[in-house]
């Protein structure tokens, strides 16, 4: 097990030695198994990479490096530099009430400081090609917080008011709402307009690829 990093410099350290080898490589060093495709294992990259980094928040909602306050995210991209999909950021919480303020919630706590690690593979090409690019850290500008912020209490208003089925993922500049969930069947409880109890599908908030894509130009020269 590798202890959590204790600085961000020692995290920079640790990620800096992962830029250039494959999943395939950092699995064969670490004795993991790969799974045989991403589409049932959603996440698993991720995990994986915390487990070589030391991460140590697990499935708290917390950043995954809690003592230095870091949060990791992954970034599929293909071999000319383009992110190929949006990126999980938490989940939406359903029940919320009003009060919350914006730097108290899940969103800004994951979003503050990130460690993001692209992983460049092409399309067709097994999992253990994904090829780990260079590692960089990014904590958001004002521009960039008003934006985000503004997306939340957008959605989190439509959520307060009972207006979950009102959410969809058009809405949003760069952070927009999707659901998250298996499929269709699985369904978690709510409150509707008139503050009854309801169900609804689960859902995540997702940052854009073109905001992501623009971290990636901004930071990599991509």
């Amino acid at each position: 097990m590798i202890l959590p990093p204790s600085t961000v410099d020692e995290l920079s350290s640790r990620a800096a030695q992962l830029a250039g080898k494959t999943i395939g490589e950092l699995a064969q060093i670490s004795g993991v198994k790969l799974p045989e495709n991403l589409k049932t294992k959603k996440g698993w990259q991720g995990q994986f990479l915390e487990q070589c980094l030391g991460a140590d928040a697990g499935n708290l909602s917390k950043p995954d490096f809690s003592l230095i306050d870091v949060e990791l995210k992954t970034l599929p991209i293909d071999y000319s530099g383009k992110v190929q999909e949006s990126t999980y950021v938490c989940v939406v919480d359903i029940n919320n009430k009003l009060g919350v303020q914006w730097r108290e919630s899940a969103v800004y706590q994951k979003l503050k400081h990130v460690l993001w690690v692209p992983i460049a593979k092409n399309s067709g090409e097994p999992l253990s090609c994904s090829r780990i690019a260079t590692p960089f850290f990014w904590r958001m500008d004002e521009s960039e917080e008003a934006l985000l912020k503004s997306d939340w209490e957008n959605a989190m208003e439509l959520v307060s008011l009972g207006k979950v089925h009102q959410l969809n993922a058009r809405m949003g500049q760069i952070l927009q709402v999707r659901p998250k969930a298996a499929n269709s069947r699985v369904l978690t409880s709510s409150v509707d307009e008139s503050g009854n109890p309801s169900q609804t599908l689960p859902r995540g908030f997702y940052l854009r690829p073109q905001f992501t894509q623009s971290l990636l130009v901004k930071n990599l020269k991509v």
